[in-house]
C-alpha cells in the first residue's frame, strides 16, 4: 500500500523507524510542546490558533476543533478527560492506524498539547480492536514519551502534569461513536447516550470530556509550532490544512495520501494511478461506506474539502475514498453495505435495529433476481423513516447510501427487478 507524505502529519513517514522517538526529535518533535511549556502560551492563545487554523475534526463530522475545545469548562475543579477516537470500523478507513504505526510521537504530543490547554490530566486512546500491532506501536510510544519527561508529572520541568494510557477496544463499529465509545472504556456494552448532555458536560465517567479523531490531534503539533495561519494556508477558507485521503477500490495505487485540503480530486485519482486496468471510473464514495455515492462525472468536478464534497450531494467524513469501475453491479455494492450496517447496528433504536434489516432483505431479494416492482418505493421509504429517527448516525448511516444508489443509479435496480440479473 502506497504512503505519501506532506507537510503535517505524515512529513517523516519515509524515514526509516519513522515511529522512534529519536527520529520524531530530529525532525522537531516536541517543539509544540515545549514552546506551550515554556514560554508559555495560555490556554486562551492556543484555542485561538488552533480556530485560526480552520481546522476541522478528521473523523467524519467535519467539526471545527478549536470550538469544540473551548466547550470546555476550563476552571471546572473536578477530573476531566481527553479521548482520542482511533477506533477505526468504517469500511474505506484506514488512515489512523498509519499514524499510529508511522508517527504515534505526533498523536502524543497533540494530545499533551489539548490537555495543557483544557486543564485535563489524564487521557486515553482507544484504539481499534483488530489492529493489535497498533497497539502494541502505541504503548511502545508512551514508554518512550514517558521515560523522556514528556508524559507523567511536571512535563519538562514545570507543574504541568498528564498521562495518557491506550485502551483496546474489541471491534465493534458503532464504538467509533463517541458516546458509545465513553460507554466502552467504561466497561459497559457499546451504545450510544442520549445527547445531550453533550461530553463536554457530562463525558467519561460523568467528566467533562473532549473527544477528537487520531488525524485531528496528530496535526495539533505543526499548527503549534508553525502557526494556525500557515496551516490555514496550506488548504482554503474554512478547509485548513491536509488531509489523509485513504484511496481504495480499483485504482492502480492504492494508499493514504496527505495532500493540501481543496485539492481537485482529478489529481488525487492521478496520484492514486488511475483506474485499474485501463477501464472506466464509473462511480465513488468520497467519505467512507456511511457517505453517498456519487457518480463519476459529478466525482471529477469536485474538490477534496467539505464544502466541495457537500455541495455535490455527499460528505467528505473520514476521506476514505472508495473509486469503483465499470465492473461494478451498484445493487450488489449496495447488498454489500446494507448488510454491513444490519450487522453492526447496537439493536438501541427500533428505527435502526429493524429498518437496516428491511434495507438488507429487500436489497438482497432485488440481487437474488426475486424484485418486485414496489421494492423501490419501499426502500426509499424505509430509508426515510430510519434517517434522523435514530440516537446517533448509524441509522443515517444505513439510509443515506440506499437513498443516495437509487438517486444516481435507479436504472440498474429497475433492470434487476425486470430481468432477475445485473445489468453489468
Amino acid at each position: 500500500m502506497v504512503i505519501v507524505g506532506g507537510e503535517v502529519v505524515f512529513n517523516t513517514a519515509h524515514l526509516p523507524e519513522s515511529w522512534k522517538l529519536d527520529t520524531y526529535v530530529m525532525h522537531g518533535g516536541y517543539t509544540a510542546l515545549r514552546k506551550v511549556l515554556t514560554e508559555p502560551m495560555s490556554a486562551e492563545a492556543i484555542i485561538a490558533e488552533v480556530k485560526k487554523s480552520a481546522l476541522r475534526g478528521r473523523g467524519g463530522a467535519g467539526f471545527p476543533t478549536g470550538l469544540k475545545w473551548s466547550f470546555m469548562p476550563r476552571h471546572y475543579q473536578g477530573e476531566k478527560y481527553l479521548v482520542c477516537n482511533s477506533d477505526e470500523g468504517e469500511p474505506g478507513t484506514f488512515k489512523d492506524r498509519d499514524i499510529l504505526m508511522l508517527n504515534p510521537h505526533a498523536l502524543i504530543e497533540g494530545m499533551a498539547i489539548a490537555a495543557y490547554a483544557m486543564g485535563v490530566k489524564r487521557g486515553y486512546n482507544y484504539i481499534h480492536g483488530e489492529i493489535w500491532h497498533a497497539y502494541e506501536r502505541m504503548e511502545a510510544a508512551l514508554e518512550e514519551a514517558r521515560a523522556a519527561g514528556f508524559l507523567g508529572s511536571n512535563i519538562l520541568g514545570t507543574d504541568f502534569c498528564f498521562d495518557l494510557f491506550n485502551h483496546h477496544g474489541y471491534g465493534a463499529y458503532i464504538c467509533g461513536e463517541e458516546t458509545a465509545l465513553l460507554e466502552s472504556i467504561e466497561g459497559k456494552k457499546g451504545q450510544p447516550r442520549f445527547k445531550p448532555p453533550f461530553p463536554a458536560s457530562f463525558g467519561l465517567y460523568g467528566k467533562p470530556t473532549t473527544i477528537n479523531n487520531t488525524e485531528t490531534f496528530a496535526s495539533i503539533p505543526y499548527i503549534i509550532r508553525e502557526g494556525g495561519q500557515k496551516f490555514l494556508e496550506l488548504g482554503k477558507p474554512n478547509n485548513g490544512g491536509t488531509k489523509i485521503f485513504s484511496v481504495s477500490g480499483h485504482v492502480n495505487k492504492p494508499g493514504n495520501y496527505e495532500i493540501h485540503m481543496g485539492t481537485p480530486f482529478a489529481e488525487l485519482l492521478e496520484m492514486a494511478g488511475g483506474i485499474r486496468g485501463g477501464r472506466t471510473f464509473k462511480a465513488c464514495i468520497p467519505g467512507g461506506s456511511s457517505t453517498p455515492v456519487l457518480p463519476a462525472d459529478i466525482m471529477m468536478q469536485c474538490t477534496m474539502d467539505y464544502d466541495s464534497i457537500a455541495k455535490a450531494g455527499s460528505a467528505l467524513g473520514a476521506g476514505s475514498v472508495i473509486i469503483m469501475d465499470d465492473t461494478v453491479c451498484m445493487v450488489k455494492a449496495l447488498e454489500r453495505l446494507s448488510y454491513f450496517y444490519f450487522e453492526e447496528s447496537c439493536g438501541q433504536c427500533t428505527p435502526c435495529r429493524e429498518g437496516t434489516g428491511w434495507l438488507y432483505r429487500v436489497v438482497h431479494r432485488i440481487e437474488h433476481g426475486q424484485g418486485r416492482e414496489e421494492d423501490l418505493a419501499l426502500l426509499d421509504d424505509v430509508a426515510h423513516n430510519i434517517g434522523g429517527r435514530t440516537i446517533c448516525a448509524l441509522g443515517d448511516a444505513a439510509a443515506a447510501p440506499v437513498q443516495a444508489m437509487l438517486k444516481h443509479y435507479r436504472h440498474e435496480f429497475e433492470y434487476h427487478i425486470e430481468h432477475g440479473n445485473c445489468m453489468v
